[in-house]
């Protein structure tokens, strides 16, 4: 019946839909990798990192800036610990 093969899929008609799928999982995947790119340096580092405590860090530039004396300053390290 004028080429009408009984399956609805005639010739390379597949390859459409082959391609269609493929086409989403790839945009899904884009999307996936773009997500984890741009939140990847909002994550918290854990603690014992290099690097000062961020107590200790503000104590530090409080104490640069001229906010606190120099007796202040030791005061609350060694409250800090340190």
């Amino acid at each position: 019946m004028y080429g009408y093969d009984g399956d609805g899929m005639s010739g390379w008609m597949w390859l459409w839909g082959a391609a269609l799928v493929i086409g989403v999982l790839v945009l899904i995947g884009g999307l996936v990798w773009a997500i984890v790119v741009t939140t990847a340096h909002r994550r918290v580092p854990q603690a014992g990192g290099a690097g000062p405590a961020p107590a200790r860090q503000i104590l530090d530039e409080r104490y640069a800036r001229g906010e606190l004396d120099t007796q202040e300053y030791r005061e609350r390290v060694a409250t800090l610990g340190g």
